[in-house]
């Protein structure tokens, strides 16, 4: 799945594939979000990326749903 996450006073938004679904991914930005942390997720391959909780504006998690392929309707 895709996750977009936006960071204050960047123009860019980080942009990632994970494998991890969407009830893991809310339940660590909420986390990090909660504790003032650090938000780590790790991409499907394997990279781990790190974001201050202080600095995400806002984090847009894709659907769980895996993308067709083709012209098929």
């Amino acid at each position: 799945m895709e996750i977009r996450i936006g960071i204050q006073n960047v123009a860019r938004e980080v942009v990632l594939e994970s494998e991890q679904d969407n009830a893991a991914i809310t339940e660590l930005v909420t986390k990090a979000l909660n504790d003032g942390g650090q938000l780590r997720l790790t991409d499907a391959k394997g990279r781990e990326v790190i974001v201050p909780a202080a600095g995400i504006a806002y984090v847009e998690v894709g659907p769980d749903q895996v993308r067709r392929v083709g012209f098929a309707q």
